[in-house]
């Protein structure tokens, strides 16, 4: 009986034994188990080709809607804003703004441009733009005609004398002289100022000059100048009994006191000679020549070719 128990215990202890060895290599087992299995799980993930990709590899890196592209920003709605390389804004809807590197704005209806950075040059120095009271208006002479007037369109046109066609020949007054619109490039030493109606011109031997551009260009005399000394040249024209007028390069002039003042022409003045400008006019039968505003009847007084001053008055 003694040998039987004792070989119980011996058998007990032994199973007792391999147990306490065996228990520790099962759970480094398991342990080493679930390692591995999630090891070859984790390889067993694989990640999207897109993703992966590096500068160089071959990838390229994908974002998802909303993500910010590289140097563009563009959000939806209503307004709706671009920035690129260019640094162009645009807003839609209602108001829209364009923002360029020339500084453009547009806004509606409404539109600004910024031209500061380009230089515009503009030479104006041919434009001639002068305030000038042309000799244009005829005075009446107090002697009544002796012949009717030659009616034509409405108008009544008066002369002394009887019309006797001969062809307008424009004169020179010297080399000194020129004509109403030459230009200078500078004023002569003898030229004087004279102011007429707060405008200023410059008289030199019969001709009047005003400042233009970088010259001075030549204008009818203005009515109303004075000068103390008539030109070398001019003219007496007879006006009645009591009153003569001075006539040079087409400009009346005259006499009060110790000067000579510039004065429009008087009806039934007779002149030789008509200046550079002047144009021949057909109305009706007749050919005038036309200076300024001024009509000339074509005559012959004493066997010479000669040019009257006609008083022109609507016709009643």
């Amino acid at each position: 009986m003694k040998t039987r128990f004792s070989l119980r215990l011996i058998c007990i202890g032994l199973c007792v034994s391999l147990l306490a060895v065996l228990t520790p290599v099962s759970a480094n087992a398991q342990r080493e188990g679930r390692g591995a299995g999630e090891g070859q799980g984790r390889q067993n993930v694989a990640k999207p080709a897109g993703n992966t990709g590096r500068p160089g590899q071959g990838g390229t890196k994908q974002r998802t809607p909303g993500a910010k592209p590289g140097g563009n920003k563009v959000s939806a709605g209503d307004n709706t804003k671009v920035s690129g390389g260019n640094n162009i804004k645009v807003s839609t809807g209602d108001k829209t703004n364009v923002s360029t590197g020339n500084k453009t704005n547009v806004s509606g209806n409404n539109v600004n441009i910024d031209n500061s950075k380009k230089n515009v040059n503009i030479d104006n120095s041919k434009n001639v733009n002068v305030n000038v009271n042309r000799s244009t208006v005829v005075v009446a002479n107090p002697r009544p005609y002796p012949r009717p007037p030659y009616a034509y369109g409405g108008h009544a046109y008066y002369c002394y004398h009887p019309y006797a066609y001969h062809p307008y020949t424009p004169y020179r007054w010297g080399p000194v002289w020129h004509p109403v619109g030459f230009m200078i490039a500078a004023m002569t030493a003898t030229a004087i100022a004279v102011t007429v109606a707060s405008q200023q011109y410059y008289y030199d031997q019969g001709v009047y000059y005003v400042p233009s551009g970088s010259g001075y260009t030549v204008v009818p005399a203005p009515v109303g100048a004075t000068i103390t000394t008539l030109p070398q040249g001019s003219q007496t024209v007879v006006i009645n009994e009591t009153t003569n007028n001075y006539y040079y390069g087409g400009t009346y002039y005259e006499k009060s006191g110790q000067v000579y003042t510039v004065v429009p022409p008087t009806a039934g003045s007779i002149v030789e000679n008509l200046p550079e400008g002047g144009k021949e006019v057909k109305i009706g039968e007749v050919t005038y020549v036309q200076v300024g505003e001024t009509y000339y009847q074509p005559i012959v007084e004493n066997g010479k070719k000669m040019y009257e001053v006609v008083e022109v008055k609507e016709a009643k």
